[in-house]
């Protein structure tokens, strides 16, 4: 009588080829996440920028002091671009597209927008852009861990 199957020794060899393309492939996955996060979050930030100057030029040369307020007397930056809301209210916890992007630093002179990894796996440069759409990159450095 001829069984039909594989052997314990065939099974182990199948499973280890596989362990062995995930040991290749996982990390080609994540650098190239990471270089799609990081890309991302520069098209965003020259996004805002230029949302902010489209604004102030719509306004008489005053930038938008509150992100995503539509209507008098602040139309904001969602009438310019519609992602601004959610772009401005990441955080840590909620991040896009693995970054936190700080729109604290709107008011009716100019601007400052910083784009910062939510972690080191997220990204690998911290982006800001300043009044006239100068982006600045500089290396991510995470936090120190609390004592």
């Amino acid at each position: 009588m001829k069984r039909k199957g594989f052997t314990l020794v065939e099974i182990m060899i199948v499973v280890a080829i596989i362990a062995l393309l995930a040991a290749i492939a996982i990390p080609n996955l994540l650098s190239a996440k990471r270089t799609a996060n990081t890309a991302a979050a520069k098209a965003n930030i020259r996004a805002l920028s230029t949302a902010a100057e489209v604004f102030a030029t719509a306004n008489n040369g005053t930038y938008p002091a509150i992100p995503g307020v539509i209507g008098p007397p602040a139309t904001g930056l969602a009438a310019y671009i519609a992602a601004a809301p959610t772009l401005c209210a990441s955080t840590a916890a909620a991040p896009v597209q693995g970054y936190v992007y700080d729109c604290t630093g709107l008011a009716a002179t100019g601007y400052t927008v910083t784009a910062t990894p939510a972690s080191a796996t997220a990204g690998d440069t911290t982006f800001s852009v300043t009044t006239g759409g100068v982006i600045t990159e500089t290396p991510y450095v995470a936090p120190a861990p609390a004592p």
